[in-house]
């Protein structure tokens, strides 16, 4: 697993083997690229990930995803993962029967919508390895100890959000989510496409 918080696509040399490498653009803070191999199917495989320290918003978010892409194969290791997300605040019925009822109705594609290639044109099949970009805004810190982070989805036109709450060791836990919302169909549901 890796985190990066930029991609460049400069190569610019033109064939000139003798030009300098262009400069590299700086990091943004307000974006952070997260790459997966796989789903986690466990509890244990999850919490094996680095980004599972939780010392940024943005890998709590990116994992936020990834728990919620596990459920239509593995519900009770997916409800185990955003357990542990949540820190001290584990799930209530309410909250499990709310992720039930968003995967009823065909909704499994929903949270691969959101890594890179997922469209609706292909049924929300993601390109490999699973790619996750996370993006703060202007008002994604405006609560202290809160961040709401953005997630584009490829069946929506406005970005969806992650609501993170930090505890008092640095780490930051899932608060609230808005990404198992509606979206397109995918193609092979669509009786109009």
């Amino acid at each position: 697993m890796c985190l990066s918080f930029f991609k460049s696509n400069n190569n610019n040399n033109n064939g000139n083997n003798n030009s300098q490498p262009a400069p590299q653009p700086k990091a943004d803070p307000n974006t952070a690229v997260f790459t997966f191999s796989s789903i986690p199917s466990s509890l244990a495989e999850f919490t094996s990930l680095p980004e599972a320290r939780l010392d940024t918003p943005f890998k709590a978010a990116a994992l936020t995803v990834l728990a919620l892409a596990a459920y239509p194969s593995n519900k009770d290791a997916a409800l185990e993962m955003l357990d542990f997300l949540r820190g001290p605040r584990p799930m209530s019925n309410m909250d499990k029967s709310f992720i039930r009822d968003r995967f009823m109705d065909n909704g499994k594609y929903i949270p691969f919508s959101y890594f890179e290639g997922a469209t609706p044109a292909n049924d929300y099949t993601p390109n490999q390895p699973l790619t996750l970009t996370v993006k703060a805004d202007a008002h994604s810190y405006d609560n202290q100890g809160y961040a709401r982070l953005n997630l584009r989805s490829g069946g929506a036109d406005s970005p969806r959000q992650i609501s993170l709450r930090q505890k008092s060791d640095g780490t930051w836990c899932l608060w609230d989510q808005f990404v198992m919302v509606g979206i397109r169909e995918p193609k092979s549901q669509n009786p109009w496409a």
